[in-house]
């Protein structure tokens, strides 16, 4: 298809990240053709995971399947990730005579009032589509250009403007729930005890003075590590700190960190923070019948962050970017939607959206909640040590496999943490 991708950013930029890249993302870079180009730079091969409540510590290693054929995982820097990605995007956009502008910041949502045979239906907005987009180039007192097109995907993260035209603006709903919206902060550290090789385990940690969420240490190559903590913008409102200070309160001074840190070095310049829209699933009195958001109306869909789609346990929102951006081509008939993309093709796709993800999503939502009883937390890592089942679960958890089978059961759950 003919495509024309705006681009706010001017690679090579980065986005602030986890950077892990995991198994079912993997999947997709090898079908993008750029799997190889990936593995030939510096990078941290993910042979399994270590989990803890900063006391408790347990290690799981990987499928040995899976690390023996490659597709278990890796953790690289993002900006190394991202520019493979546009790369590789532009390559396959200007072969089909698209075109890229980089350094492109949307300012405005162009409408048009819905006519022929589409029904618009009763969940129609104001009776309009999105036609297009038009903003600068090159920032304030920059060029400004229109763009029309049958159909504009929203791409932008969770504050997309695209987003924000079709939930909020058209809609009047709401754009995003603290209790359903996180707080990250990560930095890079060199010399971390315990990531001297390429290789090895990433660690998600569930300290007490985080109400809920973790702090985490991820490998990205050459004795560099993604340092970062993330936790419900809710929580973090209770606790009166900033991530930064939880985070440094954690290296500084928590007694099994401490002596990791004594020798490491902080990159300079590493220190970000963000946030990050879950998918959990909402509630009649919180939200729309849509889940987890609105992700579509005439003229346009949201795929990624711009569709709410962030994994609540784990934070891990690439594959779902890579799983919806596939999702939205499909939905697109360039023929059949050449006067526009229907508003009934979009409520198609919102559907198989929550479909393939929504298992995923609610799960998570289950091990989110689970994790701020400390006491049940700390039972539960106790109790995986020993059990493999709960051992095989935490990894399901975190991979977001199709068919979490484990979550789903509850006696399951219950016999092994009680029992």
């Amino acid at each position: 298809m003919k495509v024309l991708l705006l681009e706010k950013r001017v690679f090579p930029e980065t986005k602030v990240c986890g950077d892990a890249v995991g198994g079912r993302s993997l999947g997709f870079i090898k079908e993008m053709g750029i799997k190889a180009r990936l593995e030939e730079g510096a990078h941290f091969r993910v042979l399994g995971v270590t989990f803890s409540d900063g006391e408790n510590f347990i290690d799981i290693p990987l499928p040995e399947d899976e690390v023996e054929a490659r597709e278990a995982g890796y953790s690289l820097p993002r900006i190394r990730t991202d520019w493979l990605l546009f790369n590789r995007a532009v390559e396959v956009v200007c072969e089909n005579n698209g075109a890229v502008i980089q350094g492109f910041s949307v300012k405005e949502i162009l409408y048009d009032a819905i006519k022929g045979g589409d029904d618009p239906g009763p969940d129609s907005g104001d009776g309009r589509r999105i036609i297009g987009v038009s903003g600068l180039r090159g920032g304030r007192g920059g060029d400004e250009f229109s763009f029309t097109a049958p159909l504009t995907i929203g791409a932008g993260g969770y504050n997309c403007p695209v987003a924000r035209g079709l939930v909020k603006d058209t809609y009047g709903e709401t754009m995003s729930v603290r209790k359903h919206m996180c707080g990250g902060f990560r930095q890079y550290w060199r010399n971390v005890e315990g990531f001297t090789t390429n290789s090895g385990n990433i660690e998600i940690h569930f300290i007490d003075n985080m109400v809920n969420g973790y702090f985490w240490i991820f490998g990205v190559g050459e004795g560099v590590c993604n340092v970062g903590i993330g936790m419900l913008v809710s929580d973090l409102n209770k606790t009166k700190k900033k991530l930064r200070a939880l985070q440094h309160e954690i290296i500084t001074s928590h007694p099994s960190f401490v002596e990791r840190f004594a020798n490491a070095e902080m990159v300079e310049g590493s220190s970000k923070g963000w946030q990050l829209p879950f998918g959990d699933p909402r509630s009649k009195k919180e939200l729309e019948s849509h889940q987890p958001r609105r992700a579509f109306m005439a003229g346009a869909m949201c795929i990624g962050d711009a569709a709410s789609l962030v994994d609540g346990f784990s934070g891990e929102g690439v594959s779902h970017a890579f799983i919806t951006g596939k999702m939205a081509a499909l939905a697109f008939d360039k023929e059949a939607h050449s006067g526009g993309f229907p508003l009934s093709a979009g409520a198609i796709y919102q559907q198989e959206l929550w479909k393939t993800l929504g298992p995923i999503l609610t799960n998570s939502y289950k091990m989110q909640k689970l994790i701020r009883k400390k006491w049940l937390l700390r039972r539960f890592l106790k109790k995986a040590a020993v059990k493999p089942g709960l051992q095989d679960m935490l990894l399901e958890a975190l991979a977001n496999k199709e068919d979490q089978e484990i979550i789903h059961n509850k006696w399951f759950i219950a016999k092994q943490v009680i029992f």
